[in-house]
């Protein structure tokens, strides 16, 4: 049975892009209430499948693929530089290609603008009209308007018309720091990356019995299954330790496991592999908002990405790419030492060593020291620091750590953070080990 929701947001993906949409609109089509229309449209936004865009409404956008997530359309582009539209409303649903600062003369200018392209620039009437002429649209810094000639001229073509309080470099600045930050998520891998078809995934229903789980048992080899009800929602999850000992007609949902452990699509394969590590479990049912069943995660699927995810390049360098990069590490015969410089992307506002980074900095070089010792995946159980002083900026810092236990599923690693022979913090890490 499908509910009102997932009408709804069917609906939206039938929509042809650059329709608009509206609260009231959805709930008198499709006979439902407003409430519903709203949660409906904002996970429809959460899945980027329409944006909405203040004095403008919510339109039906193109859905990117995760290759294509650093392409922003213009709608995206109106609500990061806190913009307002004064034509081409129609065109907000076109990706942006290329961005050219209007800071040279105009016919310099105009040999980087064409078609896909954003024209930034300020109070340039000619250049607004030029550009919109080309195929480019235009975002006017300052706060300006346009004319009236220009704005005839985006509403025809479908390019959009921007205007934005901040300045030409801020409005540039944002801009880039948003595709930067996509660049980041799109080398995260999420769930919804390495699942499996739901059509490739085998389900037992609420009407099942231990006999339907013995045939799948024989079909499949796999021992762990979820279980459904009739509208498709999880209820449960059944393995081997649930049937062993019981008549091949008990119902399946006397035995199964109720109320298991799930997960969304958009969840992180390293918070997912936390889970499993801590709960104990193989499969993880992976579920919408509603609970409805959309796929299942196993722990081979999770190695699989985190190992994939180490070997590819990181595009969007983070916090953790900046200090495994500046880590420079000292062998010794009877210990292994890392230094490091702290530079200002690792301070905090007044200049110190931040604390994220000083966490980034224990647990990779604790990770890299149990490595030595035992093969797999490591997962950070806790990390207690209970001692440490500020370390400036461009200070030269040595972690010392030492492995104090080390076993088949854990491992713990003592840390000294040493400054010019002064001890500058203190830490005790504990990491679980995933072997493959």
């Amino acid at each position: 049975m499908t509910t009102k929701h997932h009408q709804i947001i069917r609906y939206i993906e039938g929509l042809d892009v650059g329709t608009k949409i509206s609260v009231r609109q959805i709930a008198k089509e499709l006979d439902v209430s407003e409430g519903t229309a709203y949660r409906a449209i904002k996970e429809a936004e959460n899945r980027g499948l329409v944006s909405t865009i203040e004095r403008v409404g919510t339109i039906r956008i193109e859905t990117k693929a995760k290759e294509n997530i650093e392409r922003l359309t213009f709608a995206e582009v109106v609500n990061i530089v806190d913009g307002h539209v004064l034509g081409g409303r129609n065109g907000l649903h076109k990706t942006l290609q290329r961005m050219v600062i209007g800071a040279m003369k105009l016919e310099d200018m105009m040999k980087y603008v064409d078609p896909g392209s954003l024209l930034i620039v300020g109070n340039r009437d000619r250049a607004h009209l030029l550009a919109m002429q080309a195929g480019s649209a235009v975002l006017i810094t300052g706060g300006f308007d346009a004319k009236e000639e220009v704005k005839r001229l985006a509403d025809e073509k479908g390019l959009p018309l921007i205007s934005s309080a901040y300045d030409t470099f801020t409005v540039a600045s944002m801009i880039n720091r948003a595709i930067y930050d996509r660049l980041i998520k799109k080398d995260i891998v999420m769930v919804e990356d390495v699942m499996t078809p739901r059509e490739k995934i085998h389900v037992l229903t609420e009407h099942d019995t231990v006999k339907d789980w013995q045939h799948l048992v024989e079909k499949t080899r796999h021992s762990r299954y979820p279980v459904i009800d009739d509208e498709g929602k999880i209820i449960g999850v059944v393995t081997s330790k649930d049937v062993v000992g019981m008549p091949v007609d008990t119902p399946i949902t006397e035995v199964m496991t109720r109320n298991p452990i799930t997960t969304l699509p958009q969840t992180s394969i390293a918070s997912v592999a936390h889970r499993m590590v801590w709960e104990g479990i193989e499969m993880i049912p992976v579920v919408n908002e509603e609970r409805r069943l959309l796929s299942v995660i196993s722990r081979q699927d999770v190695l699989k990405a985190l190992q994939l995810h180490q070997n590819q390049p990181q595009v969007g360098e983070t916090i953790e790419d900046i200090v495994r990069s500046a880590l420079q590490e000292i062998r010794e015969e009877k210990e292994t030492r890392y230094r490091l410089v702290v530079t200002p992307q690792m301070t905090n506002p007044l200049g110190m060593l931040s604390n994220g980074v000083m966490t980034t900095l224990l647990e990779e070089t604790s990770i890299r020291s149990l490595r030595r010792h035992r093969k797999g995946e490591m997962i950070v159980e806790n990390l207690t620091i209970y001692f440490m002083k500020p370390i400036p900026l461009e200070s030269h810092i040595e972690v010392r750590p030492t492995v104090l236990e080390v076993g088949r599923r854990f491992g713990k690693v003592d840390l000294e953070v040493m400054m010019q022979n002064q001890l500058m913090a203190k830490a005790l890490l504990t990491a679980q080990v995933w072997e493959r």
